[in-house]
Order: C-alpha cells, then sequence, then structure tokens
C-alpha cells in the first residue's frame, strides 16, 4: 500500500475509532407502560376533576404514547395515596395530584409521611376558596351572612365542607374566632358531594373551590359571596346572567377577615432520575401551553401561579409551616 493510502486509511479510521469508543448521548426517557395517575381524595372534587382534565389533554393531544389512568385513593384523608407513593421508590409511571392534605393529613393523624417523602415536579395552580350559599338563602351578600352567624346562637349554622381536619374545616375553624360564634361543621367525602348537599339544603354553607361548584351557580342554584383571596379574581365573563368571578369581592373586604388558597400540585415517587422528573415537568409546561387549559384555568378560577424545581420546593417548606400554625391554632395538631 502506497504511504498516500496508508496515511489516508489512518486518517479514516483514527476518529471512527473515537466516535466508536466515545459514550453515545443519553436518550430522552419517556414512559414505556400506562401511567398511574392517584387522586388523593374522592371523584367529584377539584383535584379528581383536574387530574381527569390533564389524562383527557393529553390523550386529545397526543402528548404521551402511553396512556394515563385516573385511580381515586382518597382513605384516610388522603393518607392511603401519599403512603402508596412513597412506598413506591424508583417508579416513574406513578404520579400524584396534591391539595393542602399534603400538609394537613400528616400534621393532624400523625401518619408516616412528609411531603418529602415524595419528588415534588410542578405546581400547576392555585386554588381558591368561596363561601356558597343556597340561590334561595335570605343572605344576599357576605356581609350579610356572616353577620347574621355574630348574631346569631353558637351552633346555629351549618357548614358543609371535605374531610376533617383539612382545608374547609380550617377555614370555618377561622370563621368561628372571626365571628366569635361556634359553626357547625359537617364532613363529606369530596367537592362534589359537598356542593349537592348545599343544593340540596342539607347546610347552610359551603366553602368549595369554584369548579366543585359553578356548574350549580352557573344553573342558578347556588349563591357564591366572596372568595378568601388577597385579592379578587381576574375572571371577567359572566357566569350566571348578572355575574362572573371578578364580581365577587374578597371576603377581606366584605367584612371577613380570613384568607386562603389551596395547593395544586403534582409529585412523583422518591428515587426517580433526573431524566424522569424532566420527562413530567416538559409535559405539564407543554400542557399549560394549551388553550384548553387557559380555558379550565378560567371556569375553575385558579390562580395562575405555576412552580418546579427549588422555587417549588421553597415553596412547599414555607407553606408547610402555615398550615403547622394554623392547624395548631385549631387545636388539629395531632401531637
Amino acid at each position: 500500500m502506497s504511504w498516500f493510502f496508508k496515511r489516508t486509511a489512518r486518517c479514516i479510521a483514527l476518529p471512527f475509532a473515537i466516535a466508536m469508543a466515545a459514550p453515545l448521548p443519553a436518550q430522552a426517557w419517556e414512559p414505556t407502560k400506562a401511567v398511574e395517575f392517584i387522586v388523593p381524595a374522592g371523584t367529584g372534587g377539584g383535584a379528581d376533576q383536574m387530574a381527569r382534565f390533564i389524562q383527557g389533554v393529553v390523550a386529545k393531544n397526543k402528548l404521551m404514547n402511553q396512556p394515563i389512568v385516573v385511580v381515586n385513593k382518597g382513605g384516610g384523608a388522603g393518607a392511603e395515596a401519599f403512603l402508596d407513593v412513597k412506598g413506591d421508590k424508583g417508579n416513574a409511571h406513578k404520579i400524584v395530584i396534591t391539595l393542602s392534605n399534603l400538609f394537613t393529613t400528616p400534621l393532624g393523624t400523625a401518619v408516616p409521611f412528609n411531603w418529602r417523602d415524595m419528588t415534588p415536579v410542578s405546581m400547576m395552580a392555585l386554588d381558591q376558596f368561596v363561601l356558597w350559599v343556597n340561590a334561595e338563602s335570605p343572605h344576599q351578600t357576605a356581609k350579610a351572612f356572616f353577620d347574621a352567624v355574630k348574631a346569631g346562637p353558637d351552633r346555629g349554622i351549618k357548614i358543609g365542607g371535605t374531610g376533617s381536619k383539612q382545608e374547609d374545616q380550617i377555614i370555618t375553624v377561622m370563621l368561628e374566632k372571626a365571628a366569635g360564634k361556634k359553626i357547625i361543621y359537617i364532613p363529606y367525602g369530596g367537592g362534589g358531594q359537598v356542593a349537592t348537599q348545599l343544593v340540596g339544603k342539607h347546610v347552610d354553607a359551603t366553602v368549595n373551590n369554584p369548579i366543585e361548584a359553578e356548574s350549580h351557580w352557573r344553573a342558578g342554584k347556588l349563591r357564591a359571596l366572596c372568595v378568601f383571596d388577597t385579592q379578587p379574581l381576574p375572571y371577567k365573563d359572566k357566569v350566571t346572567a348578572t355575574q362572573g368571578w371578578a364580581d365577587l369581592p374578597t371576603c377581606r373586604s366584605a367584612g371577613i377577615p380570613v384568607e386562603y388558597t389551596m395547593l395544586r400540585g403534582i409529585f412523583m415517587p422518591p428515587g426517580v432520575t433526573e431524566a424522569q422528573l424532566k420527562f413530567y415537568v416538559d409535559l405539564l409546561a407543554r400542557i399549560r401551553a394549551l388553550p384548553e387549559w387557559k380555558d379550565f384555568m378560567t371556569k375553575g378560577a385558579f390562580n395562575q401561579t405555576t412552580l418546579s424545581g427549588q422555587a417549588y420546593f421553597d415553596w412547599l417548606g414555607r407553606t408547610e409551616q402555615q398550615h403547622r400554625v394554623l392547624m395548631r391554632e385549631a387545636g388539629f395538631l395531632a401531637n
């Protein structure tokens, strides 16, 4: 072989050998089987509706090659779901949507679980609480309702809510303290049931999330009085013939000094890889960019705050401490 061909062969062979020896770039991870989407509450509530909405838009827009299967595990105020996720270390084919029972359940029951036992993925939004009465209630405004509570006897008002020692009852205790009167709190299995109980006049009021009672408000069965947030809702489209979410005053501005919002966030089991976590962070970001998501946010009157990464982790730590204080003041701490 001539000198020229020997040199040419070496020049071709050398980079080929280097390329063969170099590690291949890591392939992006994606699910290889159905993803179990756990809801730590009953059907019909806000968490269940958001999970099933995400399931639907992922399928409709072909954002994953594998299906999402929603599974409700509401036992023990969500403890059943959280312990299941905690114990399934490394399973990237399981995610869970959380509400504030992420904090209230371990604080109120001493169940061996903490949000740090899971992998935070993304905050999808903050959910609101609205003070609702039946459409035939004599209380036309939040002030009129609160004045009636203050002027009436102890236990003269019944408020329905989801679960015990959870968000709805925490708000009820705050209302009690602000009014200086005891209120009968009646726990139900989920937000959908809470709304129907108010429609049926089995309770005098509820503090449901907007999405849980919106259809009944639209149908003229319920009346929305105020929202427990620091600012009025920004959604100006009319829901009823005369009112939209933006027409509701904040409860504080109406004379009820109570404020509260709730997490709608996604977690994975512990021990997943960075690539697996990134898949879901990216997937959820793509979902939030869809026009269908923006419509869902409007219908449910959500506070559209979103977080991921360290900012989400830090928010969870602060909010856990806030709930510890609230539950201590309410007498709900397990120890």
